[in-house]
């Protein structure tokens, strides 16, 4: 089987315990996390051969890094090493009508000062067959989105199919562009698009009509996302499907979950979930992503069976603390049934 790399930072999170305010925490627990590292665990956890591309410098925190990421199982042979620091985040885990807060300390990360020549794309895509980025790389810095640039180039060059998790952050672009400068050029290339309610609107000023995200009521319907796919596609022939995450918040401990994914002139909607008690909702976008990519690798002429094998990845995600989705194909598979009561497994 051809490998999948992905592309982009990896951070060390640094989250109050249970649902301590920043005022109030006396520790922190320490993971890692990063939207292309946590597709890449997903995918090692599913059996996929896995490449996570990024740039670290020599030091005691990156070779922590390196080992979680290869304790699942993920390739780190094509990390590029220098710079000075590994970027940081903090979060505050939110409860009932208190939002989840997230601050960045990621400025002048070794990934942040990343420039063309500096990875090898053609050995790093040898033996590859799926490449993967996010919105967020290109917005960390000129370099980095220069660099996504040079590796969507040589990916299209080899064949190889590209996705993005579109994955708009306002508070990362600070280095003089906008996503609607930089993103286009990059998303031109991509075979795959994933987004959800806001990103297209927030990047393309694509949006839905009559839908307002902060008031969901823990409803959404996913025929209202059909003109955003349209017009996704319309934008961006290249691409062959496009899929939007459906999440309606009822509070910070009470979602719902689904999506859509639009291929081929036909709207598929996945079975919804209601999620009552969530532990960690931190890359639930990137768990459905990463379900996303093996259901489409590995069920290559069924689009809906992909789509609810990414939603349920995705659900499950959300009982698992930390960014990382560890979960197996087996349990996803498990949910597919309708086996959701957590009962003891013996």
């Amino acid at each position: 089987m051809k490998k999948a790399v992905t592309f982009g930072e990896i951070m060390l999170r640094l989250a109050t315990p249970g649902y301590d305010r920043f005022s109030q925490s006396k520790q922190l627990n320490a993971n890692f996390g990063g939207g292309e590292a946590n597709v890449a665990v997903s995918l090692a956890n599913y059996g996929i051969p896995t490449e996570f591309v990024t740039r670290l410098p020599k030091n005691d925190i990156a070779e922590w890094c390196i080992s979680e990421l290869r304790k699942y199982n993920v390739g780190t042979d094509k990390i590029v090493r220098g710079g000075n620091r590994v970027g940081i985040y903090f979060l505050e885990t939110g409860a009932v009508a208190r939002a989840s807060k997230v601050v960045y300390d990621r400025a002048y990360s070794a990934i942040a000062e990343v420039a063309p020549g500096m990875i090898d794309w053609d050995s790093v895509f040898e033996n590859a067959g799926w490449f993967h980025w996010t919105g967020i790389t290109p917005a960390i810095s000129q370099g980095a989105a220069d660099v996504c640039l040079e590796a969507l180039k040589v990916a299209r060059k080899k064949g190889i199919t590209v996705s993005t998790d579109l994955n708009y952050r306002k508070n990362l672009w600070k280095y003089g562009k906008t996503a609607s400068e930089v993103m286009p050029q990059l998303v031109e290339y991509c075979d795959i698009i994933l987004g959800n309610e806001e990103d297209a609107e927030k990047v393309f000023g694509i949006k839905p009509e009559n839908f307002d995200v902060a008031h969901t009521g823990g409803e959404v319907d996913a025929a209202d996302f059909e003109s955003v796919c349209t017009q996704l596609i319309a934008r961006f022939p290249q691409a062959k499907k496009v899929i939007i995450t459906l999440r309606g918040s009822i509070n910070a401990n009470h979602n719902t979950w689904g999506g859509c994914l639009y291929a081929d002139g036909r709207l598929y909607q996945s079975k919804r979930y209601d999620i009552t008690h969530i532990v960690d909702r931190v890359g639930g976008g990137d768990s459905f992503m990463g379900g996303l990519i093996y259901g489409l690798l590995t069920y290559p002429d069924d689009d809906q069976k992909a789509l609810e094998f990414a939603v349920a990845a995705s659900c499950l995600k959300h009982t698992v603390y930390g960014d990382f989705n560890l979960v197996t194909v087996a349990e996803v598979e498990n949910l597919l049934k309708g086996d959701g009561s957590g009962r003891v497994s013996r």
